[in-house]
């Protein structure tokens, strides 16, 4: 996390994205505590609003992905306002996959703090989702009102934010039920992680694509596949991570894949073995965990550092910080990359 820090103080760019990144997510939580609320005659054991919002939402260490995000949009040399437009969108995009997230995994990360009856995890998951799109349509009326797009580019944002997330949909929908048969693991990195994770790393482009009149489109593609690079790094890491829980949950990952093809024999023993989704089980197959946490810290040094030499201000060896940094923030102190 201390590189990322270091980024922030010494990177105008990411500095600056940072900081419009916090009035955006400012500006997306004042509008749903604005439509978060019933009539004042409403029985007390049927209200809902909107709950403070934890200080930590809006620290760097909350947001890094976001600020990355943000900062695409100074290196395209969008307006400040458009910037302010583009990342709320970001904070929106964040909210609907997230909530989508925990409705299918049964987890409650928070996006918006929603003071509703009981324990009411689903239906949280299911207000924010709705939330989120009254939002987007009074972004979009602000956007024509403020002249940061037209009704035709409006609409096309509308239809294009949900279609742009429909591979991700199906792959994540493909996995549902459970795997029966896993690829190898090349066509895991480079098909399906670039669905699963790849795509999410660039809904960032979809407004400035839409909008920009004067949009080089040869740096954005430049600085997409950079995104798209880290990203799938990033998704890599998770698979280490995540490597008993997705064998339990028969989800496609990277490992599982390199297991059943170099190491059949230990893959064939998970079958009847009890395990926690939270089992540290990577530590046991050390000659596989190694090469993928080489793979996936190099596609995130590279990213970054791409994204550095196009003016993120990231200099080589602070790429290779940067990366390495994620072990951490992705809770993987315990693997060794090098």
């Amino acid at each position: 996390m201390k590189s990322w820090t270091d980024l922030w103080k010494a990177g105008r760019v990411f500095k600056a994205a940072f900081e419009e990144q916090r009035l955006a997510i400012e500006s997306v939580y004042g509008a749903a505590d604005n439509i978060l609320r019933v009539s004042a005659d409403t029985p007390p054991e049927y209200a809902v609003s909107m709950e403070p919002i934890p200080d930590s939402f809006y620290t760097l260490r909350k947001n890094i992905f976001s600020t990355l995000f943000q900062s695409m949009y100074h290196l395209m040399d969008c307006a400040p306002q458009h910037r302010l437009f583009y990342g709320k969108l970001i904070h929106l995009f964040r909210i609907w996959v997230t909530s989508a997230d925990n409705l299918l995994d049964e987890e409650d990360k928070v996006v918006i703090p929603i003071q509703m009856p009981g324990s009411s995890r689903v239906m949280r998951q299911v207000v924010s989702i709705m939330t989120a799109d009254r939002i987007f349509q009074r972004l979009l009326a602000e956007g024509q009102e403020a002249g940061v797009l037209n009704a035709t580019q409006a609409a096309e944002l509308s239809e294009r934010s949900l279609q742009i997330l429909l591979p991700s949909a199906a792959q994540e929908a493909s996995e549902e039920e459970g795997i029966t048969d896993r690829p190898d693991p090349e066509t895991v990195l480079s098909v399906i992680h670039r669905y699963k994770t790849g795509i999410l790393f660039n809904v960032a482009f979809l407004a400035p694509e839409i909008v920009e009149p004067h949009l080089d489109r040869a740096r954005a593609e430049a600085l997409k596949e950079a995104l798209l690079q880290f990203g799938i790094g990033c998704q890599v890491l998770d698979d280490i991570r995540d490597l008993a829980r997705d064998h339990i949950e028969k989800r496609h990952n990277y490992l599982l894949s390199s297991l059943w093809q170099t190491e059949p024999e230990f893959s064939q023993s998970l079958q009847n073995r009890t395990m926690h989704p939270d089992d540290r089980l990577y530590l046991e197959v050390p000659q596989v965990t190694l090469p993928a946490a080489r793979l996936g810290f190099g596609m995130m040094r590279d990213g970054l550092a791409t994204l550095g030499e196009m003016g993120l201000g990231i200099r080589p060896r602070l790429a290779e910080n940067l990366a390495a940094s994620m072990f951490k923030v992705l809770d993987l102190k315990d693997v060794k990359y090098a």
